[in-house]
C-alpha cells in the first residue's frame, strides 16, 4: 500500500483555488479538487486509522469525522470568498463531541503545512474541569511540554490567555501561568513542499507521536464518564 502524500498538483489547485475562489470556477475544476486534493487527504485520514491506535488510541480517523468541509461558513465573516484554501483534517477524541475535546491537527496550503493539537476553543464548564485537573497536576503538564522532542518541533505550549487568574484559584498559584490560559495548543509549520515528498507521512506520525500525551493529559478530565454526565446540568462557575 503507497505511503499517503500529496502532490504538486494538489499545490498547484490550491494556489489556483486562491486565485479564483468562487463557485463557477470550483464547479469547473470539481473533478482535479476530488483527485488532487480531496482523495489524497482521505487517502491520509485512512491510513491513520491504522496507525493512530499506536500513539493515540482514544482518538478517532475517519473520513466522516475528520475531514474538513472545503466550504466556508461566511455567515458571520466579512470575507464572502466561498472556499477555504487549504484541505485539512482534525482527528479528535472518540467520546467528545469534535470540538469539545482535545485532537491532532493537519492542514496543507499553497504555500505551508500546518499540524498541531491541542483544545482551540473549550465552554466554560470544561475550561474549569481542565484547570482544577492542571492545579492538581501542573508538575506533570510541565514535563510534557518540557521534553525535548517537543520543544525542539513545537516550543512552547500557546493560547489567549486571561490577564488575572480565574475564579476560585490563588493569583499566587505556582501553576497560574498555565492556569490562565483560554486555549491550549501546540503546532508547527513546515514548507508547503514537505507535503510532497517522500518522508512526509512518516514525519507526520512521528510529529503526532510527540504531541499524543499532552493531548491525552488535557482530555483526560473531559472524558470521564463522570464528567460527561454532568455535561448534561445547569452551566457551572464562570472561568473568565
Amino acid at each position: 500500500m503507497p505511503v499517503p502524500r500529496f502532490t504538486q498538483e494538489t499545490l498547484d489547485f490550491l494556489r489556483q483555488l486562491a486565485r479564483h475562489n468562487d463557485r463557477e470556477w470550483f464547479r469547473e475544476h470539481r473533478n482535479d479538487y476530488e483527485e488532487h486534493v480531496r482523495g489524497p487527504m482521505l487517502a491520509l485520514i485512512e491510513q491513520l486509522a491504522f496507525d493512530l491506535p499506536a500513539i493515540a488510541p482514544d482518538l478517532v480517523a475517519n473520513p466522516k469525522t475528520s475531514m474538513y468541509r472545503v466550504y466556508r461558513d461566511t455567515r458571520f465573516s466579512a470575507n464572502k470568498a466561498p472556499f477555504k484554501t487549504h484541505v485539512a483534517a482534525i482527528f479528535p477524541h472518540r467520546a467528545l463531541p469534535k470540538h469539545e475535546g482535545a485532537g491532532l491537527y493537519v492542514h496543507v496550503a499553497a504555500d505551508q503545512v500546518f499540524i498541531g493539537g491541542g483544545l482551540y476553543r473549550p465552554q466554560p464548564r470544561q475550561l474549569h474541569r481542565l484547570r482544577e485537573h492542571i492545579a492538581a497536576n501542573s508538575d506533570h503538564l510541565r514535563t510534557l511540554v518540557a521534553a525535548p522532542a517537543f520543544r525542539r518541533n513545537f516550543g512552547a505550549l500557546s493560547g489567549e490567555r486571561l490577564k488575572r487568574m480565574p475564579r476560585g484559584f490563588a493569583a499566587d498559584h505556582p501553576a497560574g501561568d498555565l492556569l490562565r490560559l483560554k486555549q491550549f495548543l501546540a503546532g508547527c509549520e513546515r514548507p508547503s513542499a514537505f507535503a510532497v515528498g517522500p518522508r512526509f507521512y512518516r514525519s507526520l506520525l512521528r510529529l503526532f507521536t510527540h504531541l499524543a500525551p499532552l493531548i491525552e493529559f488535557l482530555n483526560t478530565p473531559l472524558a470521564t464518564r463522570e464528567f460527561r454526565l454532568e455535561e448534561t446540568l445547569p452551566a457551572g462557575p464562570p472561568s473568565g
